[in-house]
């Protein structure tokens, strides 16, 4: 199957329909009407069959704060695949595009949060470092929280090593 790859300004309404028909199928919570959870993305990566989207991946490009080092980096959200399809390698041909994307970009490293070994895998290691971010809910703001995290997963990209005992401030909202 082909993957594709959609710039979040040329996301159709149909395919933002059917992104958000995927989220509320794979997770028990409510994404509401909308096709990502927190914010919008840059990229969405997805794969089809027939006229349903089976699997989705969002990427976002920007800049976090490693210690007092401003980093360029990738995120990875909104991971789904259609339950009908799990176990049939829609997730990991999706992250394997991603991980392509992301090298090819100008990200020191590239970043998720999640524990699942499909990311260990293909090259994620876990990173404990205390994370800082604001909270969004239901599409509104909240505080500011810092505090350390056992999801967090980085694989790095380029010849920068990740320092883990430096703080992480994602300026903004987590992916």
């Amino acid at each position: 199957m082909v993957i594709e790859a959609i710039s979040e300004m040329d996301l159709s309404p149909a395919d933002d329909t059917l992104i958000n028909r995927l989220l509320v199928t794979a997770f028990d919570d409510s994404f509401g009407d909308r096709s990502y959870f927190q914010q919008r993305h840059h990229l969405r990566l997805v794969q089809r069959s027939g006229a349903e989207i089976i699997g989705h991946m969002a990427l976002c490009y920007r800049s976090v704060r490693l210690g007092d080092a401003l980093v360029p980096i990738i995120g990875l959200a909104d991971v789904a695949t259609a339950p009908s399809m799990r176990g049939q390698g829609v997730a990991s041909a999706l992250l394997k595009e991603a991980i392509k994307i992301a090298q090819s970009s100008q990200a020191q490293f590239f970043l998720l949060f999640g524990n699942r070994p499909i990311y260990a895998g293909h090259g994620f290691v876990s990173a404990g470092n205390p994370v800082t971010f604001t909270a969004l809910t239901d599409a509104h703001t909240g505080a500011v929280t810092t505090t350390p995290t056992s999801a967090l997963m980085v694989m790095p990209l380029r010849e920068m090593t990740w320092d883990a005992g430096a703080p992480v401030d994602l300026l903004g909202f987590s992916f």
